[in-house]
């Protein structure tokens, strides 16, 4: 890395200090999922975040909008909401001096540098499939029309996980666009606590952006050359690798346990992912460390458990988790 590079990895270093005082001010608590959010930002990801209604991921998407100074819009997704109404439609206009009719695209709400999709399986597959092509082209087509989404562009989708009635699971193979599947958990008993004072209290705290779209297109391309050994590859291919019970080297749980393993883009996410996570710390490489700390929520929607597991209450968290206990990391865990 260039010593601009290491520079500006030193200033993100110091920032990220500061954002999570700033976001401090209105979210109580969830630093893993901030730090989750930041890194899927930083690695031009796009993030699923799954918990139950009330634990302030609305809050949280629109005040790392502000922390970040992007635009922002939320779709609230339905079972009757239509792909157009994502990414905008052709409208007939009547010139009023001329009276010549022409068509005018009217841009949906998929053209903003943050989108949080609220309730992704809420919506028929049709427009779900509108937004993912949307995620993976970084485009969107109307008729004859292709219109560039401007950069940079991440959506962060929700899930409730408890109400599944009426609602259009993601296809595994729609999934696997998410860089990270991040859980949003209960707070701690002081947590919450602290979140009943502060909302039921008057005053709104006032964030100050610390970054804005331009430094944050600088450091995704920093982030992208962040140098990266043979042994880290090595390790972040044969976790993978374990996670397919057909394969030689998976263990015996996993080929009890996993009914389909993780797909080579989980490999890619969690070297990208590494990268990040070495970043937001100070640091200008990335070792195995990293990977195993990412190694969950990049691959925990990757990884598809049996009946079985599922009956005696394993799921895919506890079979990474055993998986790096088996495979341990060469460098000791950085926090």
């Amino acid at each position: 890395m260039s010593s601009e590079d290491k520079a500006a990895v030193d200033r993100l270093h110091q920032v990220y200090g500061q954002m999570k005082q700033e976001l401090g001010q209105v979210i109580v608590g969830q630093d893993a999922v901030v730090e989750q959010a930041l890194m899927a930002i930083f690695c031009r990801g796009h993030a699923l975040l799954v918990g139950v209604p009330g634990l302030a991921k609305t809050l949280l998407v629109s005040t790392l909008a502000r922390a970040l100074d992007l635009s922002y819009k939320r779709i609230q997704f339905t079972p009757d909401l239509m792909p157009t109404d994502i990414t905008g439609t052709d409208v007939l206009e009547v010139d009023p001096e001329t009276g010549r009719r022409g068509f005018r695209f009217v841009h949906g709400p998929i053209f903003a540098n943050l989108v949080l999709a609220d309730e992704i399986n809420r919506t028929p597959p049709k427009t779900q499939a509108a937004l993912l092509e949307a995620m993976q082209e970084q485009h969107v087509t109307v008729g004859e029309h292709t219109l560039a989404l401007p950069k940079p562009f991440f959506v962060l989708a929700t899930q409730n996980p408890i109400e599944q009635e009426g609602t259009y699971p993601l296809p595994e193979a729609q999934l696997d666009r998410f860089l990270f599947n991040i859980i949003v958990d209960y707070p701690s008993e002081s947590e919450e606590k602290e979140i009943i004072r502060r909302v039921t209290s008057p005053g709104a705290a006032t964030i100050t952006p610390m970054m804005n779209a331009a430094e944050i297109l600088h450091l995704q391309d920093i982030v992208k050359r962040v140098p990266v050994g043979d042994h880290v590859i090595e390790f972040a291919s044969k976790l993978v690798r374990a996670t397919r019970p057909k394969d030689a080297s998976a263990p015996d749980f996993v080929k009890e346990m996993v009914g389909w393993g993780a797909g080579p883009r989980a490999g890619i996410s969690l070297i990208t992912a590494a990268k990040a996570h070495a970043v937001l710390r100070g640091r200008f490489h990335a070792t195995t460390a990293d990977v195993a700390a990412v190694a969950a929520p990049v691959m925990r929607h990757r990884v598809i458990t049996t009946f079985n597991a599922e009956a005696a209450g394993v799921n895919s968290d506890d079979v990474i988790k055993k998986l790096l206990e088996t495979m341990a990391p060469r460098e000791e865990l950085v926090v």
